[in-house]
């Protein structure tokens, strides 16, 4: 009797994480400036769901629209960064740009935000992003890249869907990028809170 209801009460809950599963995927994409977001993606075989998406200004100018996925919803970053599973960035270009500067300037907000002991151990991985954008050269309008972090194989950084470097191991390097747009000085505020879900309606959390 006790095994059929630990049966049962198993499948109910197979049954419900495959409802919810169901629901985001039928959930309709976020669209920001042009650029849709859908509400879940794979990335090492696991399933990830869309923490939240927004734009990075400068002054007026929109520059790019980010994308933060997770194996499962989070509203700090401190639960962000402590969530298991792979992580996946994903960021597109709304206007042209030196990528040997944008290279330069997610260098200099890791360097802000991270614990000095995680920077130290993110800049094998630092100096591989700042190589790559190096070789790009230039990023247009309507490029993309994603950030992907699988456990087990480290840190994948993929341009137009294309992998652009080696896997970096260090998960350092991961969470002291989160913390580019994450962190105490982010790199955008407004997009600090649109990465953690928070709706810019609601009232404003301390960082």
């Amino acid at each position: 009797m006790i095994h059929r209801l630990i049966l049962a009460a198993a499948l109910s809950l197979g049954s419900l994480n495959q409802a919810h599963a169901q629901a985001a995927a039928a959930a309709p994409a976020v669209e920001l400036a042009g650029v849709k977001y859908e509400t879940t993606e794979t990335v090492g075989n696991t399933p990830l769901v869309l923490n939240g998406a927004g734009i990075r200004y400068k002054a007026i100018f929109k520059v790019y629209t980010a994308g933060l996925y997770l194996t499962k919803k989070a509203s700090t970053p401190e639960a962000i960064l402590a969530t298991p599973g792979p992580k996946r960035v994903h960021i597109v270009m709304l206007r042209d740009i030196n990528a040997s500067e944008l290279g330069k300037l997610f260098t200099r907000g890791m360097e802000d935000n991270a614990p000095r002991e995680e920077f130290s151990r993110s800049i094998p991985g630092t100096l591989a992003l700042g190589d790559l954008f190096f070789e790009k050269k230039k990023l247009v309008a309507g490029d993309a890249f994603s950030v992907d972090w699988i456990p087990g194989t480290g840190t994948i950084i993929m341009i137009n869907g294309k992998a652009s470097t080696a896997p970096i191991k260090e998960p350092e390097f991961f969470s002291a990028l989160l913390r580019i747009w994450l962190g105490k000085s982010p790199a955008d505020s407004m997009l600090k809170d649109a990465l953690m879900g928070i709706d810019p309606k609601s009232p404003k959390r301390g960082n």
